[in-house]
């Protein structure tokens, strides 16, 4: 009785010990969140007290370091949405079919295969793909629009965009694919049943069971995109552009970032200080992104579990 008791007590040591090492580890994941944001908040907040914040978010002009200098960021803005916005149209309509592909109508030899080959792009230095982007793309592009009598910069939105949105697709791909495989082969065994074909099943059953991975795959590649400053130096230059025009050269947050902090202005200058500013404003829709994605991905659920009673 005595030993079964202090096994007993052992095992709840254990469970406890186990506990209170996630609940540390958790803790910890959501210190240093707070650690990020209040060591940005603080020199932003800085930057604001030098700098009308109203003209930093709605201002076109973006002049630091000269007299009467102007930190209008709304063509930052642009400039990262626009090019974020390219990557993402090139990298899921082919990640997607890549992972449907490989998880629906590839072979288990052919997986095994193409999936490894397709997850050597994550591994590639993105100051690789800027060179891409820079000898390859960004020529090919003015050569193609120069023939149909259109002008392109060779530094342009649309070289760096397309070239993010290959390095994006492994994210996209990989995590999609996981999830596509996770699905449960009842339900489309069901479906084929039912005298559906395998097209139909896989648009009207896969799809919308995985689609909260698919939805955070696309989150990742989204992030990954936002962050990305190599490929955008050297294939999509460093001015801010108010632009429609996707063939003209453009910048980003997180360039603009590097380029404030490796300056020989003061800590304490406005044209330093903007950068703290420029992530404070990258970190808030980070955030909001990750909101709006957990949201979705709530009212499907929701939506699906529903459908499926």
């Amino acid at each position: 009785m005595a030993t079964f008791e202090s096994k007993h007590k052992y095992a709840h040591l254990q469970e406890d010990i186990i506990r209170y090492f996630l609940i540390l580890a958790a803790t910890i994941s959501i210190l240093t969140t707070f650690g990020i944001l209040f060591s940005i908040l603080f020199e932003a907040i800085e930057f604001f007290k030098l700098k009308s914040i109203i003209y930093f978010f709605t201002g076109t002009e973006w002049t630091p370091g000269v007299e009467n200098s102007q930190f209008g960021a709304l063509p930052i803005f642009a400039g990262t949405f626009m090019i974020t916005a390219i990557a993402i149209a090139v990298a899921l309509p082919i990640g997607l079919g890549s992972a449907i592909y490989m998880s629906e109508y590839a072979s288990p030899n052919a997986r095994n295969i193409l999936k490894p080959l397709l997850e050597v792009l994550a591994g590639i230095p993105t100051v690789v793909y800027g060179f891409f982007a820079a000898i390859t793309v960004a020529p090919f592009i003015v050569k193609i629009f120069a023939a149909i009598g259109v002008e392109a910069s060779f530094n342009s939105a649309l070289a760096s965009g397309v070239v993010m949105g290959i390095m994006i697709i492994p994210y996209i791909s990989s995590l999609s694919d996981d999830v596509i495989t996770a699905v449960p082969d009842s339900l489309r065994k069901g479906s084929l049943a039912l005298g559906m074909t395998k097209a139909e099943t896989i648009k009207d059953i896969v799809i919308p069971s995985a689609l909260p991975g698919i939805i955070s795959a696309t989150l990742l590649g989204i992030s990954k995109a936002l962050g990305e400053t190599m490929i955008v130096v050297m294939a999509a230059g460093l001015r801010p552009n108010l632009s429609w025009n996707i063939l003209e050269d453009m910048t980003t947050v997180t360039v603009r970032i590097v380029d404030a902090l490796t300056g020989d202005q003061a800590f304490n200058s406005p044209a330093t200080l903007s950068a703290f500013a420029l992530g404070l404003a990258l970190f808030i829709v980070t955030l909001v992104l990750n909101i709006v994605s957990v949201r979705l991905i709530q009212k499907f659920k929701e939506k699906y579990k529903m459908s499926s009673l």
